[in-house]
């Protein structure tokens, strides 16, 4: 069953999920003010302007956090401990939460969704 809301979504994970959860989304609304929450692909979406800016889920024993921005290699080799397959990051729960990587990710997501769309044909 898809949750309605990232309220209900949150309340129908267990306690270390969901308390690792409310601290990411804490960080992303610190991180970018004015950021709208709903679901999507079944999960707690943050988007700016109706665009996504970063996806969430809860795991049984991990955080996943998609995509992972490209194009900075110091952040790309920040978060290479936690990457996992194409455009993941994924954050043990047995592990203290990575916040300040977690807030440069955030950013540089949010950076993204800021800039303009190239325009067609452009590399």
């Amino acid at each position: 069953m898809t949750a309605a809301s990232v309220d209900d979504y949150l309340a129908a994970r267990p306690e270390p999920v969901r308390e690792r959860l409310e601290r990411v989304r804490a960080i992303v609304h610190e991180e970018v003010p004015g950021v709208e929450e709903r679901i999507s692909y079944g999960m707690p979406t943050f988007a700016l302007d109706g665009r996504p800016v970063v996806h969430v889920a809860g795991w049984a024993r991990h955080l996943s956090l998609y995509p992972m921005p490209d194009g900075d290699p110091e952040l790309e080799r920040d978060a290479a401990a936690y990457t996992s397959g194409r455009g993941t990051v994924r954050l043990p729960l047995s592990e203290e939460l990575p916040e300040d990587l977690v807030r440069r990710l955030v950013r540089a997501l949010a950076g993204r969704r800021a800039a303009p769309p190239a325009p067609p044909g452009t590399p």
